[in-house]
């Protein structure tokens, strides 16, 4: 072979070059370069460390994967099928997850993992048209569901939206089914090729997993602090200030419902309000307002 000082000489130039930008580096960043070198070693084991923990994390959160993918059979993908794609969601909600915002990962994540699998579904799924009247009728339902549920607490069932709606039970059913499959949003809407599901739905109702995860925090939150006052202050505040319900309503409106005046009304939610100033009350809702 060849001698190795002459292999030696062709190889002292590259090793000069990299100990001259090691020392270029020391000088800029005033670090002396046995530090440079356990800082990048430190870095290197805070990244594998880092890549077992989201292994981890993932692993310990495919039972949710499993759960979400059985609610979504017989819609045209394989189970196993359902259950990679809500992987490939999982994952995306580990690498995205936040914890210092305050909210639960398993809200985050199932928001990434439902997404992965209708995304994936709805690009399976055959093209189907749906006339403009159906989208129509869709639409009205869903709103109603909404009204009742912010209003009474609970979705309606067929039977009820039957009566709203002034629509036969077994159509309303039908209609139900319809609204809860996975459609593509270029799904073509009535003899118009040039329109598309899409087309009839806002931009806002599309809100983004960190959006949706803090929503249902916050709303979880409400919930204890509300649920920590006396049952007539809670409907008070919640009647004044239309949580969980269409609309806020007024002093007089409040009265009437508890059969008093607006003057007691009036005290009732002073006296709730103080009680929320309160740092065990207030504390909780500081996370969420610090990232508005």
């Amino acid at each position: 072979g060849k001698p190795w000082s002459a292999v030696m000489g062709r190889n002292i130039p590259p090793v000069q070059d990299i100990q001259q930008k090691l020392t270029d580096l020391q000088t800029r960043v005033v670090v002396p370069l046995d530090e440079l070198k356990d800082i990048n070693k430190r870095m290197n084991a805070g990244e594998r460390a880092s890549r077992h923990a989201k292994k981890e994390m993932i692993e310990a959160n495919l039972r949710l994967v499993i759960s979400i993918a059985k609610k979504y059979t017989n819609r045209g993908l394989q189970f196993l099928d359902l259950i990679q794609e809500g992987n490939i969601g999982l994952m995306k909600a580990v690498d995205k997850f936040e914890y210092r915002r305050g909210y639960k990962f398993s809200t985050y994540a199932t928001w990434w993992i439902r997404q992965a699998i209708t995304r994936s579904i709805a690009d399976q799924a055959r093209t189907i048209r749906i006339p403009v009247h159906m989208i129509e009728t869709i639409n009205k339902m869903n709103r109603i569901s909404r009204q009742h549920l912010q209003e009474f607490g609970f979705e309606p069932d067929a039977s009820i939206l039957a009566e709203k709606m002034e629509i036969p039970e077994d159509k309303i059913r039908k209609i139900m089914k319809i609204a809860k499959e996975p459609i593509s949003m270029e799904t073509p809407i009535g003899d118009d090729d040039d329109s598309h599901l899409g087309d009839f739905i806002e931009d806002s109702a599309n809100t983004a997993p960190i959006d949706a995860a803090m929503q249902a925090g916050l709303r979880d939150v409400v919930k204890d602090i509300l649920d920590s006052l006396t049952p007539r202050e809670a409907k008070v505040l919640r009647m004044r200030f239309g949580i969980e319900m269409s609309t806020d309503h007024t002093l007089e409106e409040v009265g009437k419902q508890f059969d008093v005046t607006r003057e007691r009304i009036r005290q009732i939610e002073a006296k709730a309000l103080r009680k929320l100033k309160h740092p065990s009350r207030s504390d909780k809702l500081r996370s969420f307002i610090d990232t508005m």
